[in-house]
C-alpha cells in the first residue's frame, strides 16, 4: 500500500504522468469490459447495443472526471448564495473559461475509452451491422456477389458468426471492413487528441506571463501547500474534537482553540485569480499577505511577489493552481 501511495503521489505531481496512468487504467478496463460483458445480440438491437457500450461508459468517466475535480466543487459550493454576481457577463465568461479548463482534464479518460474501443473494433462492428441505412449496407455488401441481397438482410447476424446463409468468406470480408473503419477512426481520434494537446500546451506556454523557473517554483509551491493543507486540517480538527470531548467528559471549561471564521474559510476556498499587480501563488497566499498588511500597514509586502502592472485574466498555464497538482 505504501508503494502504491508513492506511485499515486508521483502521478499527482506530474500531470502528464497522471493522464498517462488514467489512460492506461481506462484501456485495461475497456479490454476487461469488452471480453467479459460485451455480447452482441445479433438482432435489430445491434446498433443501440454497440453505441451504448461505446458511449455510455465514456459519459460515466466524463462525469467521474468532473466529480473528482477540486475546481468543480470550489466553483459550485455556495454558488446559490452568489447567484446575483453571476449575472454579469464578465463572470459568465470567467465561468466558461473555468469549465473549459475542467473539461480538458475530465475528457482524458472518456477519450481514452472511445479510442481503445474503436481500436478493438467490437463495439463499432456490432453497432454498424445494425444500421438501417440501405446505402451503407449495400456499400458493405458490394463484394458479396450473388449473395448481396441476403448480405444486406442478414447483416445483423454477422458478428455472431452463425445463423446466416451468406458464405463465411463474404461475412469475414464485411467484418474486416468494419474493423478497419473502426481502427482508422480510433487512430484519427488519438492523433486529434495528441495534436490538440500539443497545440493547447504550446499556446498556454507562449502566452505565459511568468518565466519558466518561476512557473516551476509555483507548481512545487502549489503541491506542497495542498499536501500541508490536508495535514493541518486533520491536525486542527483532531485538536478541536479532543478539546470538546475532554470538556464534555470532564465537565470543565473548554480550552481556547482558534478556528478560522466562515468568512476566512470562504476567502481561502475561492478560485484563484491571477493578477500582475499582486503575484500571489494561491488564494491562501493572498489571504495571509492581505491579513498581515491589514494588521501592520507599515510592513512592506514581499518584493518577490509584487509588481505595478494591472490585473489580467487567468493564464491557461496556471490552470494547476486550484487543483493542487503539478503539470509539465
Amino acid at each position: 500500500m505504501d508503494k502504491f501511495n508513492k506511485i499515486m503521489n508521483i502521478a499527482n505531481k506530474q500531470n502528464n504522468l497522471c493522464f498517462g496512468l488514467v489512460s492506461l487504467l481506462t484501456a485495461g478496463g475497456e479490454q476487461i469490459f469488452s471480453s467479459v460483458l460485451f455480447k452482441c445480440p445479433c438482432n435489430q438491437l445491434n446498433f443501440l447495443y454497440g453505441i451504448v457500450f461505446l458511449l455510455v461508459p465514456a459519459m460515466a468517466l466524463l462525469l467521474l472526471g468532473y466529480i473528482l475535480s477540486k475546481k468543480v466543487w470550489k466553483q459550485v459550493t455556495g454558488l446559490w448564495q452568489r447567484r446575483t454576481h453571476l449575472c454579469h457577463w464578465r463572470n459568465l465568461v470567467a465561468c466558461g473559461k473555468i469549465f473549459l479548463q475542467i473539461s480538458t482534464a475530465a475528457l482524458v479518460a472518456p477519450s481514452s475509452w472511445i479510442a481503445v474501443a474503436l481500436l478493438n473494433g467490437s463495439y463499432y462492428e456490432c453497432a454498424m451491422t445494425g444500421t438501417n441505412g440501405s446505402t451503407y449496407n449495400s456499400h458493405l455488401c458490394r463484394d458479396a456477389g450473388e449473395f448481396q441481397e441476403k448480405c444486406q438482410k442478414e447483416l445483423h447476424k454477422f458478428p455472431c458468426g452463425r445463423g446466416s446463409s451468406v458464405p463465411q468468406a463474404d461475412r469475414e470480408d464485411v467484418l474486416l471492413t468494419l474493423r478497419a473503419q473502426s481502427q482508422i477512426l480510433g487512430w484519427l481520434l488519438i492523433a486529434f487528441i495528441m495534436v490538440s494537446n500539443l497545440l493547447m500546451t504550446c499556446l498556454a506556454r507562449c502566452s505565459s506571463p511568468i518565466s519558466y523557473l518561476q512557473l516551476k517554483f509555483w507548481r512545487v509551491y502549489t503541491q506542497e501547500e495542498s499536501n500541508l493543507m490536508d495535514l493541518y486540517t486533520t491536525k486542527h480538527a483532531k485538536e478541536l474534537a479532543e478539546r470538546n470531548l475532554k470538556s464534555f467528559f470532564t465537565q470543565t471549561p473548554p480550552e481556547h482553540v482558534i478556528t478560522p471564521s466562515n468568512r476566512d474559510w470562504e476567502k481561502v476556498s475561492s478560485l484563484y485569480k491571477f493578477s500582475t499587480k499582486d503575484h500571489y501563488y494561491s488564494t491562501m497566499h493572498q489571504y495571509v499577505e492581505r491579513s498581515r498588511d491589514a494588521e501592520d500597514i507599515g510592513m512592506t509586502r514581499m518584493a518577490s511577489v509584487r509588481s505595478n502592472e494591472s490585473a489580467v485574466d487567468n493564464p491557461a498555464v496556471l490552470d494547476f493552481v486550484d487543483e493542487g497538482r503539478m503539470v509539465l
